[in-house]
């Protein structure tokens, strides 16, 4: 069924069908009739996919990155198609448009996207707003909810900590876990506080305010599969020095090799993160080298080319705890949660 309405859905511009699709998604939750059957047929209803992580209970491993659901609009409907958490952002201190517009492209023959958004999205104090009326609505929601911060295009490097403290402090009440976003390659100059040391004062200065909370929330790093080894093992080291809860492993890659779609495709798209099953074996490897080096003292959520329960299970077997698909639920469709947990094993 949904073959043949992505078909149709693929002829239309990327980010436009997203938004009509997922607002279609709200209207019909909104009849609960409808939102009734649609956690009927999405949801999984195996026995035994809860899975505890850093203090938290996800009723499956399974769940949606950053970048989908960025203003947290559609939290409910989210959880109707079943995701075990959803991680809402990249959230900036200022609203901001993001790049211009086309900026989300689809390469069908490689099953990956390459995006170049800019963080665009509604600023901390609207998406503070939406998360206070969801959670005064949905007193025991079935989902986790995460927060992912990033800083404003127009803020300098050497002052990024302020705009990572100002989204902490804002969110901090209404989300379950936090993600640092310095990862992404659409924002110029962000990937430069990946440098060990720019990492240290960040997410320094955010523990220290995390350590002053009545109830502190798990704060998690999302690294770049383009990373070296010695990039890496800089990470890790900082990671275990600060006692960072964990990481997130990883964010898309400016990496084109070995794809089917021509370069000259490739080439006329130009700048942006590709995501799909072209990173999975690269994400596999860094989920690997992170268990590898450092086991069970740095837990890792695992995104990266998922698409199904076999890609979920190798991440899982490689060291994560808990998978996220994106690119995996524009190609699979809104079955995907409940396909991938039917082929995971269960807790029980």
């Amino acid at each position: 069924m949904y073959s043949f309405l992505r078909k149709i859905l693929f002829l239309f511009p990327p980010e436009s069908v997203h938004y009509f699709s997922m607002n279609m998604l709200k209207l019909l939750c909104a009849v609960p009739p409808f939102r009734w059957m649609i956690k009927k047929s999405f949801t999984p209803n195996r026995s035994g996919l809860s899975t505890t992580f850093l203090g938290l209970t996800f009723r499956n491993p399974v769940g949606l990155g950053a970048g989908f659901d960025k203003n947290a609009r559609y939290l409910r409907e989210l959880e109707a198609l079943g995701f075990g958490y959803v991680e809402i952002g990249t959230v900036t201190p200022l609203p901001q448009a993001g790049n211009d517009k086309p900026r989300l492209f689809r390469l069908p023959s490689d099953q990956a996207l390459i995006n170049r958004m800019g963080f665009n999205n509604d600023g901390v104090a609207t998406v503070v707003n939406r998360l206070k009326k969801w959670r005064a609505s949905n007193k025991n929601p079935g989902i986790v909810v995460g927060g992912n911060i990033g800083k404003n295009k127009i803020t300098a490097n050497e002052d990024a900590w302020k705009d990572y403290e100002i989204c902490f402090k804002e969110l901090h009440p209404w989300v379950d876990y936090f993600v640092v976003n310095v990862s992404s390659p659409n924002t110029p100059g962000l990937r430069a506080l990946q440098e060990k040391e720019s990492l240290r004062k960040i997410l320094m200065h955010l523990q220290m305010i995390n350590n002053g909370k009545a109830q502190p929330k798990p704060i998690l790093l999302k690294i770049a599969p383009d990373l070296n080894k010695a990039e890496i093992d800089d990470v890790i080291d900082l990671a275990l020095e600060i006692k960072l809860d964990g990481l997130v492993a990883t964010n898309t890659t400016i990496s084109r090799e070995n794809l089917q779609t021509p370069a000259s495709t490739i080439e006329a798209i130009g700048a942006g993160g590709l995501s799909g099953a072209p990173v999975k074996n690269r994400s596999t490897e860094v989920v690997r080298y992170i268990q590898g080096r450092a086991g069970t003292q740095i837990p890792v959520i695992a995104s990266g080319g998922i698409f199904t329960g076999d890609d979920a299970r190798e991440k899982l077997h490689s060291g994560a705890s808990l998978v996220q698909v994106w690119t995996g639920f524009i190609y699979v469709g809104p079955g995907i949660v409940k396909q991938i947990c039917q082929d995971l094993p269960t807790h029980g």
